[in-house]
């Protein structure tokens, strides 16, 4: 499932101080880490470069998305979260914000300034009461599922393996049960922040501006300590990965096409094109959200022939886990772009398969490691309905469906080349979209599958203005716009 852990991959950002661009030298972060450590609780820790936990804490899945910081801090409190952002802006150094090192965004989640790792907050806590489990943003995916499987209940986040809590749910979130409940941010309850001014807060529906912000605007309005999430009861689910050869591409088109279109909202399903040996392997990801599927619904490709398939009865994180594909060669590097469609039609498909063809057989030439694959992913027509107003997606009237177009390499003079060619590529199935009479005209593409240079404006929409006032009114100092990502 290569595409779906190549998210979106960024250039570093220098750190700017009311309009002016400033370089800090590395005595001056030195001093700087110096003072969070003297100045932080035994709940917390500054480490520097040789330690285990300094390795640790700036690892991300794939080798462009880390850098060599000056040190990292793991905080445990949210009150010593707070002493290090104010700290940070009387400094003015760069810092970034890493949950699960799954976005391949150097200077989005990793610096040469100061690192912060929210390792430690890895609570999990049930209110069956209240039909609700408390996350910290520490913590991946696949971990809360295996925690949560003893009790029976189950919450709206990732898909597969390593992927982190607060990167998924800050960009919004799809989720296997996305056609049932909504995005990750539509089952939100509560977000616990540290705002940019060094004090913390619960935010809840009650808080108009801050909540509509948090919920898709990513890592502009502070550092989340904890997301409060409804539950739901999780029994044992049908779902596996179908694996076929490339002759049978044309039947998975059509058959991924129809299965596509079911109204079902307990069905899930995910296509992946990969490039091999001048060819295209499609894959599939069946998924319903109970032991056995109704008869009939995934029949189309289930009836075309697989090189391998693990389809069962089973638990939902033992699914989870099985798609792990979260743990590169470390010396891979890697890139994602994110295009946005209504439907995945059989023509749309085959210009999808094209695509994976004709950047493959011109990018595997120029090194051995490259992998180039693209992720299809329909949901319901109602998936944008379960939430209310939030930052992203900023247009909740009709579903878009994210495909993310991802490549693997491993030599680093290739960076620019590769960003180039998945701009091509998302171009060009855009286009066919539109050409097929697709509504996309001006989609937003999954936030957390956006390539680097995405216009804020493509991605937020009508939606900026407001949070760029909400980020005016609650970090006037701008200490966020210190860490990369997609700045408003």
């Amino acid at each position: 499932m290569l595409s779906l852990a190549l998210l979106t991959y960024a250039l570093s950002l220098s750190s700017a101080v009311r309009g002016q661009v400033t370089t800090p030298t590395n005595g001056d972060i030195d001093a700087t880490c110096k003072q969070i450590a003297a100045t932080i609780s035994n709940a917390s820790e500054v480490f520097f470069p040789s330690s285990p936990e300094y390795t640790a804490d700036n690892a991300h899945a794939f080798s462009s998305s880390s850098a060599a910081s000056t040190c990292s801090v793991e905080p445990g409190s949210a009150q010593d979260i707070g002493a290090i952002l104010r700290i940070i802006n009387s400094t003015r150094i760069p810092f970034a914000v890493k949950s699960g090192g799954h976005a391949t965004n150097p200077g989005f989640s990793s610096t040469t300034g100061i690192q912060i790792s929210m390792a430690r907050f890895r609570n999990i806590t049930v209110n069956s009461t209240a039909g609700t489990v408390e996350v910290g943003p520490g913590l991946t995916w696949d971990e809360v599922y295996t925690e949560l499987e003893s009790v029976g209940v189950v919450v709206i986040g990732g898909r597969i393996a390593g992927v982190g809590v607060a990167g998924l749910l800050l960009g919004a979130g799809y989720s296997y049960k996305s056609s049932q409940f909504g995005l990750g941010i539509d089952n939100i309850v509560g977000i616990e922040v540290v705002l940019p001014n060094g004090t913390f807060t619960t935010v809840t529906s009650k808080d108009e501006d801050l909540w509509f912000a948090l919920r898709g605007g990513m890592n502009n309005f502070g550092i989340v300590t904890k997301f409060t999430l409804k539950s739901f009861p999780q029994g044992q689910v049908w779902a596996g990965t179908l694996v076929y050869s490339p002759d049978q591409l044309d039947a998975f088109n059509q058959a991924f096409s129809k299965v596509a279109q079911n109204n079902d909202t307990k069905a899930a399903l995910v296509g992946e094109f990969a490039y091999t040996s001048e060819a295209v392997s499609p894959t599939g990801f069946v998924f319903y959200d109970a032991p056995t599927p109704p008869a009939g619904l995934f029949d189309d490709l289930l009836a075309i022939p697989t090189v391998s398939s693990d389809v069962s009865t089973r638990s939902f994180a033992d699914f989870v886990l099985s798609t792990n594909s979260t743990n590169p060669p470390p010396i891979l590097r890697g890139f994602n772009s994110g295009v946005s469609l209504t439907q995945y039609t059989p023509a749309i498909l085959n210009v999808l398969a094209n695509e994976t063809l004709f950047w493959g057989n011109k990018l595997t030439p120029l090194d051995t490691n490259v992998s180039v694959g693209i992720a299809l992913e329909p949901f319901n027509s109602g998936v944008f309905s379960h939430g209310s107003d939030s930052a992203f997606p900023p247009d909740r009237s009709h579903a878009l469906f994210p495909s993310a177009i991802g490549y693997a390499w491993s030599n680093a003079s290739l960076d620019e080349t590769m960003a180039q060619s998945l701009r091509e590529s998302t171009d060009a199935a855009h286009a066919a979209a539109l050409a097929e009479g697709q509504n996309v005209s001006d989609a937003s593409p999954y936030i957390n599958y956006a390539l680097f240079d995405t216009p804020v404006e493509l991605l937020y929409g009508e939606n900026l203005p407001r949070l760029r006032a909400i980020k005016k009114e609650i970090d006037p100092e701008d200490v966020m716009g210190l860490a990369g990502g997609f700045k408003v």
